[in-house]
């Protein structure tokens, strides 16, 4: 194409200062290119001149004819535009102008106002006809084909389609200009013929918009590059189309592919296709991570596509290529590229080249940004070559750029070419950039570093085929040149091979003589403290188990756990022996704890309830399910453990191979649908299993709490190991060994056919072997091993040596390969035994498939330790090796989910696979370190390396080849040879260079004939000169256990240096780079366009970032998901808890199903009332109530239930005050199948009952009106009832679906053994939820009718609860009234019903007497119904049982006579209420409460009092009595009332008029002064006053006060006078029954609301006390001062002015008045 600016550089000095911009700009830390670079091109041509004078040349003359412009070729050629010949149309086409060929009409005129079908993406716009000079044609155009109103950012090519016809797909101009016949003489160009953008008026017609600016698209404008600032980020146009490119696809230009090639490069086809390989292809690698990254970086977000033509658009090709120029010159010669940094470059540029725009779509709430002009010019394909070579020359050799070839073909020739005659020897890096004519641009990357190319290489493996690799070289012999060539050192080699074999018994230096202690060990008290139960994980087991109670809460119904009466449960686990038997062993130390298991004693059967996920777990899932199936009252939790571990996608193919195990297992239908199995997902990285496709709600997460004020432990994790990097307070706990790695990478470079992970173990191997031949006597060797492995395994010999117990130190190493760590184990095995050091620590081999085995010198100990006296006992965990010194070669391919002691001081991880960087995979190796340490402890700074327990000498450089050890002159052949050896590594790496380098990233420098403290701080530094005596300085035997002195202290972790770099280098947002690695192999990134995870980030917003911006792999186990997120696609029942690693989840979600046991058992449960109460009289017992037997029982006027504790005394002449109220009392009693329930309770068999039955929509219910007047309130009642149509049949219309007539009640005679004759009645308020309104159990599938009565306000909330009960909702005049306007509008509507149902019957030939004249009043808190049997069997013993209500009521219901009882009633409920020594006769006359049968017929003129909150049952007791109406109790029967603490009375709360808050006056302020200043009161008038009489009665009625011999005279009704004193109620009633009051002197009178039978000469029949108080109460003062008058109370009492009072109402609020004296 050839160059595409026609400017020039203006002076030689230019071209200096754009060279030295270019370097500055590499050299700096940011790997973006400055906004510099924009400024490397000549100014365009309406760029105004710089500032000193100089005018830059334009770098294309102006055009003045805009047409000629338009009609500029694409083409290189200038030449005369050809004649142009249009195709002939096909036979039989339609070819009229202004119709396409299938005939139909495009002329705008035409079909502006027809509905035209726009496909998403496309714009309308018009072309011009030459033949048609009057008309536009209308056309459908894909938007990206259009230029924006700049003249910019259009795609070269075309794609539209046919608004006449609808065809769709045309791939060029010309094939669509004849499809709609426009006849061209010239060669059709979109730039020509589509003139017009249309859009639709606000009429909906379609009308001519504005030209469309094609300035700028042909080949001078693409090769502009104006001036300015800003980075060079905007996209080009392709240079040409390939034929079967289409807009739904990218460009070709996104095709790339990164070759790697051991130990030789690999070709990449950057962009462009990779031509086919010949010849010796094994030797080339190719990977496909930077093409991904390249089409990633093209996938604009979602949020920007979805505007069409916009400013912001993705990176062009030559920027992508041109930034990874960039990126490969920054990085270190032995630094492995990271495709996560080329992503993070790529966005970054993005971002900053669209700063403006970005920024205003964001202030702008989501619309779309304006067109602006845009910054600078894109880069051309011509410039490409030139920049980066440019920036390649910084580096010098190391990356070459190759842009000579005409094709990818030729560019890779000469690249292997030049591999073969060793020109790329200091490269690392060839980048191929090819320009061809009329195509993309073609580029590709050849990895030629052999570092590089080792590690990508092996990174495109999976963990499990690297595994196999290692397995195959080692068992092929291909490791035996690994031997051979460490046996060639020198001539010691003789020694370090028959160490390796075992065979050397020479021992050249003995340890202090060891004693063996048989019994408790001295040096410190061991404790294990394995199992303990931390408040946090009582917090997160008290969080799952609300997120469950949300689910069963939530309106989905896919949890009912009132249905269950009892939890089972199975563990998943990994195939790990010691993870399974580590769960098993923390779960038998519970079970009988949890209360999961009564028996429970033997580890067996915990062990039965934890699987492995292997091969045999199939059948126990299968197992769980069938029994799900035949439990359905049995909760099962499914509880999957380190859930991160396979997210495989199914199905299960068997064999050794777990893979998609898990998702065939759980993913299962039986999982899915069953409703009574839970699963709970635990793990420490939650990242894989929160992508798009997830199955787990986000709701339905808990996440581990960052802190939780009562825990004495802090948790010490990744966080605090990497700030311990950044301490100055010592050495930091996360390290590498700087010696280890130049070492291996040097024999890497030797052996380059073998893995990497063979050769670091080969090399750690000898750093061990060396450190303890060290540490045996031959000093002179410590040259050739790391400071950092001889300073671990000093720690290790020296912490047994210093405690007579002989407590030590754990170090674990690390190795994911089985067979290599077999390996490691066999050598370190006969190295430490051949250097006489078996007794001193042990080395234990931990795998997966097999448990753990320890000598049995050691095994001894731990069981004294452990106070163990079984002689087959074996630790099974790797807890239990808590304090004993030794190795633990820990092998797998990752950890799966074993946990420490906190004997380990040191982790190795310097073997873990570098070449697999993933978010999981790194934090869950550092998570093996993980800590516990005290709070109290810290002091506020993490806990680091204490320096007071290293030995100077461990602190040496052993990479300083110059540093020798006094006293170790005596050189053998064999350290000459690793002197050779560390030279040559250092000559291959440079190594000083990197050892200073590595120091410096600490904060120190290191000097020669020094060692050196690491700080994070320069300043803090120390040298410490090195002199034989602390090189051979020990602890001293008498010195305090290391172990107990330690055990607070987190661990040493040492890392691969690539490992440490991801961890401890931070993005720009301050978290390590690691972070913004893929979580999982399975994963993938929806768009490099996505956002860092910010450090502010909590666990639940990092959760939805994951659910954003990841999205599942093929092989992931949620791909089949897909549904981006779609509620119905979250699985109902599964949780998911994660927090992070060693912190106590075990412990946590094991208390979850304890505590979730307990709760089913407690739902099963209830706290009922369990109260006495005291029964004077002693009659024979007989069966059915007697009349006449009742009619001579005396009534007992003391109050005898406890609730009543707290109200004045009745008084009763054979009154005796022996009885002492306690504090209420409970049990806690389990629910019998006859119980009644709240609306938590979803069983089956109840569900048509609660109007979930599908036959029953919700809500399918109709209002009715029912209107009665009552003389009392003086005028009519209109009360509303809410039947749901399945209850209509209870009710009697005028015609179906017409007036409500009446309440249909049976006759007298009528018998249903499955029917209950008497409606039921609940006045309930605020107690929606926890009202007891679901009688269907209890009432044993009996038919009945029963209404809820509640309040207007409350209407909604009740019908949502419980949609298929009747309600009769209360006039909105009571929505401030007390349960006294409840009981009185049931039983006067009752009273109407009836009269219109004696009515009704009479005209169907019944008499009027034979109506079913009673109702049921209910309290709402009704939970159980027992009946009293005798035993004749047992000798008459006594016993209760649970029964139905359904047979207490039709008991009552049969009794003789019943009709003429006027009150019948039940006995509470008491657990000492039956047995040996307590008689109960069958029937007592008494008050009554909670549970009565009405006679509404026989108490038709005892009303209860409407305005009554308090006591209101008491009141009409006493006067239902006093009119000679029989009242009794069937004592054989009792009513269990459940404690509920909301609602009822409690809804009554005590406001102020100026504010809702609950007032604290007390009651004395209630009251006040008529006409007074005083705080008015938000709250009922007799509210008022009865809370002001209850509270401060002792005041007003002194000669009452504990005075039972003067009680306070109460006329026709009961008042609540407060504990302190006696009230003795009388009826003014004539011919009514009251006490006998002769000779009876009262201390006061209570005159509440007098009507017409109270007189003056009534009055006077009672004596007083001289100085006793009158109260006289009436509505209003008026009636007040009419009273007295009418009374004649002044003759016998004294009033002054200030003795009248009125409630704390306003005026409006009507408030009571009352008036006090003294009696003469």
């Amino acid at each position: 194409m050839g160059n595409s600016y026609a400017g020039q550089l203006r002076t030689t000095r230019f071209e200096e200062v754009l060279h030295n911009s270019i370097e500055a700009s590499l050299r700096s830390s940011s790997v973006i290119p400055r906004p510099v670079f924009s400024q490397l091109y000549l100014e365009a041509e309406q760029h105004a001149s710089s500032q000193d004078g100089e005018t830059f040349f334009q770098l294309f003359p102006s055009q003045d004819n805009e047409e000629e412009e338009e009609e500029e070729e694409s083409s290189e050629s200038n030449s005369p535009p050809i004649p142009y010949q249009m195709k002939p149309p096909p036979e039989g086409c339609c070819t009229t102008d202004g119709f396409c060929q299938s005939g139909k009409d495009l002329r705008l005129a035409s079909i502006a106002n027809d509905p035209l079908e726009v496909p998403p993406g496309f714009l309308l716009v018009g072309a011009k006809c030459p033949s048609l000079p009057d008309h536009i044609l209308v056309c459908a155009v894909d938007r990206r084909f259009l230029p924006d109103e700049s003249g910019r950012n259009a795609l070269l090519g075309f794609s539209g389609n046919c608004v006449g016809c609808g065809e769709k797909g045309f791939r060029y101009f010309t094939e669509f200009s004849n499809h709609i016949n426009l006849k061209l003489t010239t060669q059709p160009k979109k730039q020509k013929h589509l003139k017009y953008r249309l859009f639709r008026s606000p009429q909906g017609t379609l009308v001519k918009g504005p030209l469309i600016c094609w300035k700028g698209i042909g080949k001078r404008e693409r090769g502009r590059a104006a001036a300015a600032e800003g980075t060079i980020a905007n996209t080009g146009p392709p240079k040409k189309r390939h034929k079967g490119w289409s807009p739904e696809l990218r460009p070709a230009t996104d095709l790339t592919h990164v070759a790697s090639l051991p130990p030789y490069p690999t070709p990449d086809p950057g962009h462009g296709s990779l031509p086919p390989l010949c010849g010796n292809v094994c030797e080339v690698t190719v990977s496909p991570l930077l093409e991904a990254c390249y089409r990633s970086a093209q996938t604009l977000p979602r949020v920007y596509e979805q505007y069409g033509a916009s400013p912001i658009q993705p990176l062009s090709a030559e920027m992508q290529i041109l930034l990874t120029v960039y990126y490969l010159v920054q990085l270190a010669p032995d630094q492995v590229p990271l495709i996560e940094d080329l992503e993070q470059i790529f966005m970054r540029s993005w971002r900053e080249s669209h700063l403006t725009e970005i920024r205003q779509y964001q202030q702008g709430h989501g619309q779309p940004p304006p067109t602006l002009p845009s910054p600078a010019q894109p880069l051309t394909a011509s410039q490409l070559p030139w920049l980066a070579k440019l920036a390649a020359s910084s580096c010098g050799e190391g990356v070459l750029v190759l842009d000579t070839a005409g094709s990818l073909t030729e560019g890779l020739e000469d690249t292997f070419l030049c591999l073969q005659e060793g020109k790329l020897a200091q490269t690392n890096y060839v980048v191929i950039i090819c320009l061809p004519r009329g195509h993309d641009i073609e580029s590709c990357v050849v990895v030629t570093g052999k570092q590089q190319a080792r590690a990508l290489a092996e990174s495109m493996h999976t963990p499990a085929d690297s595994l196999k690799e290692i397995a195959r070289q080692l068992a092929t012999g291909k490791v035996a040149e690994l031997d051979t060539f460490f046996s060639s050192l020198g001539p010691d080699r003789v020694v370090l091979g028959k160490l390796w074999a075992g065979t050397w018994q020479e021992l050249t230096y003995t340890f202090g003589s060891r004693t063996t202690n048989k019994g408790a060990p001295s040096g410190a008290e061991y404790r294990v403290e394995w199992h303990e139960i931390r408040p946090i994980q009582l917090a997160v087991a008290r969080k799952l188990l609300s997120h469950l109670c949300a689910i069963a809460d939530s309106s989905t119904q896919n949890l009912d756990l009132g249905s269950f009466d009892k939890v089972d449960f199975l563990i998943l686990v990994p195939p790990s022996e010691v993870t399974f038997q580590q769960i098993a062993l923390h779960l038998w130390s519970v079970l009988q704890e949890l209360g999961l298991d009564a028996k429970g004693t033997s580890h067996i059967e915990a062990e039965q309830r934890v699987v492995r996920l292997n091969r045999e777990a199939q059948g126990r899932i299968n197992t769980l399910i069938h029994n799900s199936r035949i439990n359905p009252s049995t909760l099962f939790i499914l509880v999957h453990d380190h859930a991160h571990w396979d997210l495989s996608r199914g199905p299960y193919a068997g064999g050794d191979s777990c893979s998609g195990l898990v998702d065939s297992l759980l993913n299962c239908q039986g999982i899915w649908e069953a409703p009574n199995i839970v699963t709970l997902h635990v793990t420490s990285f939650p990242f894989a299993l929160q992508t798009q496709s997830t199955r787990i709600s986000p709701y339905n997460e808990v996440h581990w709490p960052s802190s939780f004020s009562n825990e004495k432990t802090k948790y010490f994790g990744m966080s605090e190991f990497l700030e311990s990097t950044r301490s100055g307070s010592g050495l930091p706990l996360l390290r590498y060994d700087s010696l280890f790695e130049s070492m291996a990478s040097a024999l890497g470079e030797r052996f380059p056919k073998l893995h990497s992970s063979v050769i670091r173990t080969y090399v750690l191997i000898q750093h061990y072997t060396l450190a303890l031949m060290v540490l045996s006597g031959r000093s002179r060797l410590q040259k050739h091993t790391s400071a950092e492995t001889l300073e671990l395994v000093r720690d290790l010999l020296d912490s047994s040596r210093g405690c007579s117990g002989h407590h030590g130190h754990m170090v674990l190493l690390r190795v994911p390969s089985l067979s290599l760590a077999s390996l490691a184990h066999q050598r370190l095995r006969r190295v430490r035994d051949s250097l006489g050091l078996q007794d001193r620590f042990e080395i234990v081999l931990g795998s997966p498939g097999s448990g753990l085995s320890v000598s049995r010198h050691f095994l001894e100990q731990l069981k004294t330790w452990l106070n163990i006296q079984d002689s087959n006992w074996t630790p099974r965990t790797y807890l239990e090796l808590e304090a004993l010194p030794c190795i633990l070669i820990f092998s797998g391919m990752d950890p799966l989910g074993e946990s420490l002691p906190r004997s380990l001081k040191y982790c190795d991880l310097r073997l873990i696979s570098p070449s697999h960087l993933l978010r999981t995979t790194l934090e869950q190796e550092l998570g093996l370190a993980a800590y516990l340490v005290r709070a109290e402890a810290q002091g506020g700074r993490p806990p680091v390396s204490d320096l007071s327990e290293s030995d100077p000498e461990k602190l040496s450089s052993t990479d300083n080849e110059e540093e020798e050890l006094v006293g170790n002159s005596g050189y053998t052949t064999l350290d000459e040879h690793y002197s050779m050896l560390t030279a040559a590594i250092k000559h291959a790496f440079s190594f000083q260079n990197v050892q200073t380098l590595d120091h410096e990233q600490q904060g120190v420098r290191q000097t020669p004939g020094s060692s050196v403290i690491v700080s994070g701080d320069p300043a803090q530094c120390k040298r410490r000169p090195s002199s034989s005596t602390q090189a051979s300085s020990h602890s001293s035997p008498g010195r305090r256990c290391p172990w107990a002195h330690s055990r607070n202290r987190p661990p040493v972790v040492l890392l691969p240096r690539v490992a440490y770099e991801a961890l401890t280098s931070v993005d720009s947002s301050g978290l390590p780079k690691s972070t913004s690695f893929l979580p999982h192999p399975y994963v993938e990134w929806a768009s490099s366009f996505r956002p860092l995870l910010s450090k502010m980030m909590t666990c639940t917003e990092q959760s939805l970032y994951y659910r954003q911006w990841t999205i599942p792999g093929p092989q992931h186990m949620d791909s089949s998901n897909r549904a981006e997120g779609r509620a119905e696609n979250f699985h109902p029942r599964r949780l998911l808890l994660s927090g992070p690693p060693q912190v106590g989840k075990t412990g946590a979600y094991l208390r979850f199903l304890g505590i979730l046991s307990r709760m089913l058992i407690r739902l099963m449960e209830v706290d009922v009332y369990d109260e006495d109460d005291i029964n004077l009289s002693k009659l024979p017992g007989v069966s059915w109530p007697n009349i006449d037997i009742l009619k001579a029982m005396p009534f007992d006027y003391t109050v005898h239930d406890p609730k009543f504790e707290d109200i004045s005394t009745v008084y009763s002449p054979d009154f005796t005050s022996d009885e002492v109220y306690l504090r209420r009392r409970t049990s806690r009693i389990k629910l019998s199948k006859y119980a009644a329930y709240n609306t938590y309770h979803h069983c089956e068999q109840c569900h048509q009952y609660m109007g979930f039955s599908p036959r029953y929509q919700l809500y399918e219910s109709t209002l009715h009106t029912f209107t009665f007047s009552h003389l009392l309130l003086g005028e009519e009642i209109q009360l509303y009832f809410i039947i749901p149509k399945s209850k209509e049949h209870h009710f009697a219309f005028s015609h179906p679906g017409g007036q409500l007539e009446s309440m249909r009640l049976p006759l007298t005679s009528d018998w249903n053994p499955n029917s209950i004759k008497s409606p039921i009645f609940t006045p309930t308020t605020g107690r929606h939820e926890h009202g007891l309104f679901n009688l269907y159990h209890a009432m044993d599938g009996a038919t009945h009718l029963h209404i809820l009565v509640i309040k207007e306000y409350e209407l909604s909330v009740y019908k949502k609860y419980w949609p298929n009960h009747i309600m009769l909702v209360l006039p909105s005049i009571f929505n401030g009234a007390g349960i006294g306007a409840a009981h009185f509008l049931i039983k006067e509507l009752s009273y109407h019903n009836l009269e219109l149902e004696r009515s009704r019957q009479v005209e169907q030939g019944s008499r009027p007497q034979d109506v079913w004249p009673f109702i049921v009043l209910a309290d709402d808190s009704c939970v159980m119904w027992n009946s009293v049997e005798v035993d004749p069997r047992s000798g008459g013993a006594v016993t209760e049982k649970n029964v139905s209500l359904k047979q207490v009521l039709q008991h009552m219901e049969s009794s003789p006579d019943i009709t003429r009882y006027g009150l019948c009633g039940l006995r509470k409920w008491s657990s000492r209420g039956v047995g040996p020594g307590r008689p109960r006769e069958p029937f007592s006359r008494g008050h009554l409460h909670d549970f009565l049968l009405l006679n509404v017929d026989l108490t038709q003129d005892v009303q209860f009092n409407q305005n009554r909150f308090l006591c209101d049952g008491v009141d009409f007791n006493l006067r239902v009595h006093s009119a000679g109406i029989l009242i009794f109790r069937f004592n054989n029967f009792s009513v269990m009332k459940k404690q509920i603490a909301i609602g009822g009375h409690r809804t009554f709360l005590i406001k102020t008029k100026v504010s809702d808050i609950p007032t604290s006056l007390p009651p004395s302020q209630y009251v006040c002064a008529p006409d007074s200043k005083h705080t008015f009161l938000a709250a009922p008038a007799q509210l008022l006053l009865e809370k002001y009489l209850q509270h401060t009665s002792q005041h007003l009625f002194p000669l009452s006060v504990r005075n039972y011999s003067h009680p306070v005279l109460s006329v026709d009704c009961y008042l609540n006078l407060g504990p302190e004193v006696t009230v003795c109620f009388i009826s003014s009633r004539p011919h009514s029954v009251n006490i006998s009051t002769t000779g009876l002197l009262f201390g006061g009178l209570l005159l509440y609301f007098c009507d017409s039978f109270v007189t003056p000469s009534f009055l006077k029949k009672f004596q007083f006390l001289k100085g006793a108080t009158l109260c006289v109460i009436c509505p209003d003062r008026s009636s007040l001062r009419q009273t007295v008058a009418r009374l004649e109370l002044e003759d016998e009492w004294r009033f002054r002015l200030r003795d009248e009072f009125q409630t704390a109402n306003a005026k409006e609020d009507r408030p009571i008045f009352f008036l006090t004296g003294k009696h003469v």
